[in-house]
């Protein structure tokens, strides 16, 4: 079957690969129809993780199911599925708590499994024709059958549940404000799930005008950091500070004038928020960064504002999103026309096109905020 396959630094082929076949009873395979790529994708393609060589990349994924093992129970052969980017069992101790976005089963030694990315078990990706699912039964989302609402299904892999996961770990409430640093996919999905909880007003800081608009045209705040600092910019326009924070950018931002510096985001947020308020990072923190602007960030070790977080009393809930925690209320406002995360959708494009699309998306040319490849 034809896969994206990493190759290098910057470097990734539409390549032929062996199909997925049933491991175990309880897998399916699945023809994927929609399959994402993701930001998170891009630090992988830039060379700024330990991936080696032909990692098959792609952990946002929707199909119909074509084949299912023996003791899959509740999926049948022609399903219309979403599957969670994590891959998890379902009966660990995690899984059961669930934070199957931690799940100690299915990536021995680590704490949780994903399809298509370095360092999250063996998992082969989604952009391509078929994927193999461990767990099916856990791990399968139905959906409608028919191809409606395809774009906005799409989402539930990861953005979107991701997005909301934010807000949780903000405990955004009914009537609050909300500062979100970053206005990528995940970024405007995070603003876009702040308001479905009702946040009175959401503030959005990024640098690109595209993304900026997408944020507007949602009813958020766009804030340019690149005319005067986002913390100070967003006091002004709040009594001193937003009650929560949202770090949807993580360890590579950026300063106005382009330079890296991992923290800086961390740091915007303990100065944006208000005293006892709350911050959620899903933007992503690695242990390892070999591209890293200093020996310490290349291993993870970053410098934060300790002092003033402790002295304003606020707290932090990070890490990546248990998804099945979220996908089918998502799914259920998306059937009902209550949510539509397809907005930030720029193309739809074949699978063929995958390394044209990977490096203007890295670049960040206009049109290319979010892809969704078409096998």
């Amino acid at each position: 079957m034809k896969a994206v396959v990493y190759e290098g630094p910057n470097d990734v082929a539409v390549k032929q690969v062996d199909e997925p076949r049933v491991e175990q009873p309880t897998d399916v395979i699945v023809r994927i129809t929609s399959s994402a790529i993701c930001g998170s994708d891009l630090h992988m393609y830039e060379g700024r993780t330990v991936a080696e060589p032909g990692i098959v990349f792609g952990h946002e994924n929707m199909g119909i199911v074509e084949q299912t093992g023996s003791g899959v129970t509740s999926i049948r052969e022609g399903d219309r599925v979403s599957m969670p980017f994590n891959v998890a069992c379902g009966f660990c101790r995690n899984c059961l708590a669930g934070n199957t976005g931690f799940c100690l089963t299915v990536n021995p030694g680590s704490a949780g499994g994903a399809y298509g990315y370095v360092g999250m078990g063996p998992y082969k990706g989604g952009q391509a024709e078929y994927l193999r699912v461990p767990f099916a039964d856990f791990n399968c989302l139905p959906l409608p059958p028919g191809d409606e609402h395809e774009d906005d299904f799409a989402m539930l892999a990861d953005i979107f549940p991701t997005g909301y996961h934010a807000t949780e770990l903000a405990e955004v409430s009914p009537g609050e404000t909300v500062a979100v640093y970053g206005a990528g996919p995940v970024g405007l999905m995070t603003a876009y799930s702040a308001m479905l909880r009702g946040a009175a007003q959401v503030f959005v800081v990024d640098k690109i005008p595209e993304r900026l608009g997408l944020a507007a045209d949602i009813g958020a705040v766009p804030i340019d950091f690149t005319e005067g600092s986002a913390p100070e910019q967003i006091a002004e326009r709040t009594d001193g500070g937003t009650d929560n924070g949202i770090d949807a950018v993580g360890y590579q931002a950026t300063v106005a004038e382009g330079e890296e510096q991992p923290a800086v985001v961390l740091n915007d947020l303990i100065a944006t928020v208000r005293p006892t308020g709350t911050i959620g990072v899903v933007g992503l923190y690695l242990p390892e960064d070999p591209g890293a602007p200093s020996e310490d960030a290349k291993h993870g070790r970053l410098l934060i504002d300790m002092g003033s977080y402790f002295e304003k009393g606020l707290r932090m809930g990070s890490g990546q999103a248990n998804v099945k925690a979220y996908n089918r209320q998502l799914r259920d406002l998306i059937i009902e026309g209550r949510a539509t995360p397809s907005f930030v959708v720029s193309k739809r494009l074949p699978l063929e096109d995958a390394p044209e699309a990977y490096e203007r998306f890295d670049n960040r040319e206009r049109g290319y905020s979010k892809v969704v490849l078409k096998p």
